[in-house]
């Protein structure tokens, strides 16, 4: 980075998710006048999740676009600046840290909370696109509560798929899980768990060729899918209340690799009991660095933590002043 260094932070927030705009919170409210780096999806996968019931303090639930839209005015409110840019390059162990933004602008910061979070695989169908959020989920316990009832699909074949199906019974009348092998990448006893359930069925050999739906009232919603058969080609029309996408997710960590220390699934590693990474005043936050949880109230605590490691981290290091 040859650019001359300039817009210099005590902190920077990289991502503005549950995670990141709640670090903002607390390290605005320090008065460390955090930036936050809203990346290519401001507000994280909260923003393509409609009702969201799960978060405390909303009894009657909220919108995700909703929920985060008041984060982020919470953040402001307390001096943390929001800019929707994405940071594309980083030096982190330099000090200060360096991060170049998409529009070639150059930043520094004494210490960088990294809160990019993971993005759930998608089919990648034009129609999938079309129906997030009105009826394709990538978060069974998100949104399985809106299909009590009703018939859903769960698309996948490992541990995740099944632990969506099996918590969506609670709720559907029907699930489906849709695999495109006749063999499983899940555990023996996942898979056992799955079969052993009534409202379990199982569709193998199988891929989501188009999502089917339509427009009631003004909103979208799913009806059904076409199904393709990987070994004969045939196809097969479904009804189905909703789809839910149970393939993995990928931690943002791609501009961080050779700098922070990231586990095989490519999420950053943090020292046992709080949010430090390998590099000092570098420290990491919400789904980015947390492969098992992956839910808005457990982001926020990282974030918060993250914000509190980072004030101790700036105190205990002389930049307070």
């Amino acid at each position: 980075m040859s650019e001359e260094k300039k817009n210099h932070s005590k902190v920077i927030v990289i991502g503005s998710g549950p995670a990141g705009l709640t670090a903002a919170i607390y390290a605005a409210r320090a008065e460390f006048e955090p930036i936050v780096f809203e990346g290519m999806e401001p507000g994280g996968q909260l923003t393509i999740t409609t009702e969201v019931e799960n978060y405390p303090g909303f009894d009657k639930g909220i919108q995700g676009p909703e929920l985060m839209d008041t984060m982020r005015r919470q953040a402001e409110k307390f001096g943390a600046k929001t800019m929707f840019k994405e940071v594309v390059e980083v030096d982190l162990k330099a000090q200060p840290k360096v991060l170049k933004t998409d529009d070639g602008e150059v930043y520094t910061a004494d210490a960088v909370i990294v809160a990019t979070g993971a993005s759930a695989r998608f089919l990648g169908i034009e129609s999938e696109a079309e129906y997030k959020g009105h009826g394709v989920s990538a978060c069974a316990t998100c949104d399985g509560f809106f299909y009590k009832g009703l018939k859903v699909i769960v698309v996948g074949g490992g541990d995740s798929a099944m632990e969506e199906a099996n918590y969506l019974t609670k709720f559907a009348s029907e699930v489906t899980i849709v695999h495109r092998r006749d063999e499983f990448r899940a555990s023996k006893i996942m898979v056992e768990r799955a079969k052993k359930n009534p409202k379990i069925k199982f569709k193998l050999n199988k891929v989501i060729k188009e999502i089917l739906g339509e427009e009631k009232m003004g909103a979208k919603m799913v009806t059904g899918a076409i199904l393709e058969d990987t070994k004969t080609g045939e196809t097969e029309k479904v009804d189905v209340d909703g789809i839910f996408i149970a393939i993995g997710h990928d931690p943002n960590t791609k501009i961080f690799k050779g700098q922070l220390e990231l586990d095989d699934k490519g999420y950053i590693i943090t020292e046992k009991g709080s949010t430090k990474t390998n590099i000092e005043g570098v420290f990491a936050a919400g789904d980015v660095a947390d492969s098992v949880y992956q839910q808005a109230v457990t982001a926020a605590g990282t974030g918060c933590m993250a914000a509190l490691d980072a004030q101790n981290w700036l105190l205990e290091n002389g930049y307070d002043d």
